[in-house]
């Protein structure tokens, strides 16, 4: 499996933001814009925290293994690699949400003196930090999944993830 990549990320995330507020200016002149929803950042706060306790976890049997501690735990390869799999999901889909939140908190700086699109704005800015949550810990499950390169392959230091 591929590395995630930064630059794909950063894309989706701004490709994302310009149709958000695109969309956001033209919903707000044909009537009333949705709202964010406050659950948008409490349930990425949320994946972000899971992505992080798996990460955490995964490292620590992975180091009691190394270290050949009798009451290690082994880490199944199947198990790293689906874990692996929701970080790279959880990461796109926080990249476009982010992106959304973001674009739309963007439109909704140009009225902050109305509380109820200040309320939004901020609802879009944890949205976007949470957003960055999830796509860092799901940056650090792929380091800690990571399998160390193998010499004798003749691979170009490619190395592949669990």
């Amino acid at each position: 499996m591929r590395e995630l990549r930064i630059r794909t990320l950063v894309g989706v995330f701004l490709i994302a933001g310009v149709l958000s507020w695109a969309g956001a200016r033209l919903w707000n002149s044909l009537g009333t814009l949705p709202s964010v929803p406050l659950a948008a950042p409490i349930a990425l706060a949320v994946i972000a925290a899971i992505l992080l306790a798996t990460a955490l976890s995964l490292r620590a049997r992975l180091k009691a293994q190394r270290e050949r501690r009798p009451e290690a735990k082994g880490v199944d390869p199947l198990m790293a690699a689906r874990a692996v799999v929701f970080g790279h999901a959880s990461a796109l889909v926080a990249a476009l949400v982010a992106g959304m939140y973001g674009g739309t908190g963007v439109f909704l700086l140009e009225s902050l003196d109305m509380p109820a699109r200040r309320d939004q704005a901020v609802y879009a800015a944890f949205s976007v930090v949470a957003g960055i949550a999830v796509i860092a810990a799901a940056i650090f499950l792929e380091r800690v999944c990571k399998l160390p390169e193998d010499d004798d392959d003749n691979n170009t230091g490619a190395a592949s993830t669990a």
